[in-house]
């Protein structure tokens, strides 16, 4: 079962590492075209524009050869065999956060071309969303205090009661006087 799910991963970063690849050149590509298509007047593209092509292609880069770095496969050379499927491109976290970046980066250059430079606003959220997970995981647990839930305030009606089937199951047996339930006080 594990040499299947290895073979899954590593079958996955494959295409991947394929579309990361392409993608370092297909959206300037499309970009191009679209602007001489339907933004002729627009050719060549100003100074400031060009300097945000290559302002954010660094960053695209640098990540797009990180994941690639990660996500590579090795095999052996003479047989084929899976020697190492490489860090999985599909989990959560730091990854699918340099995926965003990457695919904010492509939406921006490919509908500047076809749209008009003002699309390159879309490239806030980035920042934006950076400073939003600092502030709920790190700032805002400093300065509010994690404690500050209306259950440790002493304000126990003001919290919902949600409370699993078990649970309430329990509190039933207690209720009743079930020797099985013992009573815990909290301290």
């Amino acid at each position: 079962m594990a040499n299947a799910s290895a073979k899954r991963i590593a079958n996955q970063n494959e295409a991947t590492v394929k579309q990361l690849r392409l993608g370092l050149f297909i959206p300037i590509l499309i970009s191009l075209v679209l602007r001489f298509f339907f933004r002729r007047h627009t050719l060549p593209p100003s100074k400031g524009i060009l300097a945000l092509y290559v302002l954010t292609y660094f960053p695209a880069f640098f990540l797009s050869n990180y994941l690639i770095k990660i996500g590579t496969t090795r095999r052996d050379p003479q047989t084929g065999a899976l020697l190492s499927y490489g860090e999985d491109l599909g989990q959560t976290g730091v990854t699918e956060w340099c995926f965003d970046i990457l695919y904010i980066t492509w939406a921006c250059q490919v509908g500047s071309g076809a749209f008009g430079d003002w699309f390159w606003w879309l490239y806030l959220v980035i920042p934006l969303y950076a400073v939003f997970k600092l502030w709920t995981s790190v700032i805002s647990p400093m300065v509010l205090g994690r404690g500050s839930s209306p259950t440790a305030d002493g304000n126990e009606a003001a919290a919902p009661t949600s409370a699993s089937k078990r649970q309430e199951k329990l509190r039933k047996r207690q209720e009743r006087g079930d020797p099985r339930v013992k009573m815990q006080t909290r301290k």
